[in-house]
């Protein structure tokens, strides 16, 4: 047992429920690093993920799963019990997590989709046999809002006897629909550390065949409005006439209408500058991506937290983000980064102008080294062992 274990009196049992292996994306790799932190501290740790996530007409992507020789999971054993629209299936979660016996159950919360799932586990395993439920919350309330979304966002959160957030704005949201005096462990959103080691520059832009020595600038992730590719687009012509030959590396799969990203790349007579991977980046080709950038660029309409940030501190690839959600906390301006206002095409361009004429990736990669010393997944578990002991 280890000493923070140790501390408490005994390892606690702790179950995890979220996606893992072999379901894709931030949210996964989020429930995978919680297992492994928490087992790394000498607890015993009992996965639960799904049997399904999301009905194939709703998912805009086009596969839920990673290839199985793309994905270096840590989870790869866990018992796929939810079916996130089968009610049978909600009840027979909460069996199974019964018999697990868990001081603590951590459910990995993002969108209000899952809240009624989520909400009937909580409760049944609350009222009937007493073990209390925590929430990792990553969104409070989506960047895109539904009718309903406060309501079944409530109907699970206070379910719960204590959170971990990882925004000042998913701080925000959450008070207003949690239980009041709810205990609530505000951490930095860890560094993902499972993509391994970068791909030296050269190695990577070959890969990308992109040309070997030229600005190279990375939007990563799915492609969806509020990440405000548009904006980053519109902003390239004006970065260009101060960087004539710099390029944009786009990697994501779009979530949303491919076209209107293009018609702006052909209106500016883009075509030559742009580099669209148009698709899902599997876990092992990651490193060739940010070993191919030079800067990162978030030009979020809106956001909360970004785990794309946290793979940049990974790679420790300098970053430009915009001023909404928690992005400036992770990010600080002229230390880690550069902060511009959302939705401002000329304030990006002059962003990425400045960062290439006046040299300044030495200066930021060092800042980036010393911030991720704040962002150690250990964190997030001793988050989690105090909101268990709380709630003991």
């Amino acid at each position: 047992m280890n000493e923070t274990a140790a501390s408490t009196g005994r390892s606690l049992r702790i179950a995890v429920v979220g996606p893992v292996h072999p379901y894709r994306g931030g949210i996964a790799h989020f429930t995978e690093m919680t297992a492994e932190v928490l087992a790394e501290r000498g607890h015993d740790v009992r996965p639960v993920s799904f049997s399904r996530q999301y009905p194939e007409l709703l998912f805009p992507g086009e596969t839920q799963v990673e290839p199985d020789s793309h994905a270096p999971a840590v989870v790869r054993d866990a018992p796929r019990c939810l079916d996130s629209i089968n009610p049978v299936s909600w009840f027979r979660t909460g069996f199974h997590l019964r018999d697990q016996a868990p001081d603590a159950v951590v459910f990995q919360y993002w969108m209000p989709f899952f809240a009624p799932a989520y909400g009937v586990v909580a409760r049944g395993l609350q009222r009937h046999y007493g073990i209390p439920s925590l929430a990792v919350v990553h969104n409070a309330l989506p960047h895109e809002r539904h009718m309903g979304d406060v309501w079944l966002s409530r109907f699970f959160l206070r379910a719960c006897e204590g959170f971990v957030v990882m925004s000042d704005a998913v701080a925000e949201n959450l008070r207003s629909l949690c239980r009041p005096k709810t205990p609530v462990e505000q951490i930095e959103h860890p560094v993902y550390e499972r993509f391994g080691d970068p791909v030296p520059p050269p190695d990577a832009r070959a890969a990308l065949d992109l040309p070997p020595d030229v600005p190279v600038v990375l939007f990563f992730g799915f492609v969806r409005e509020y990440k405000g590719l548009h904006v980053l687009l519109e902003a390239l012509p004006r970065a260009l006439d101060s960087v004539p030959d710099l390029h944009l590396l786009i990697a994501g799969e779009p979530y949303d209408d491919p076209d209107r990203y293009r018609s702006i790349i052909d209106r500016h007579g883009l075509g030559d500058r742009v580099h669209w991977h148009d698709r899902y980046i599997p876990s092992d080709d990651v490193p060739r991506f940010f070993g191919a950038a030079d800067l990162v660029a978030q030009p979020y309409v809106s956001a909360t937290q970004s785990g794309v940030a946290q793979i940049a501190f990974h790679f420790e690839v300098p970053m430009v983000v915009t001023d909404v959600g928690g992005l400036a906390e992770v990010v600080p301006h002229e230390e880690a980064g550069f902060v511009v206002p959302p939705e401002d095409p000329a304030a990006l361009a002059d962003a990425l102008a400045r960062y290439f004429d006046e040299d300044w990736r030495a200066r930021l990669t060092q800042g980036l080294r010393r911030q991720k010393q704040r962002y150690a997944p250990e964190r997030l578990a001793e988050a989690i062992e105090r909101l268990a002991a709380a709630t003991a």
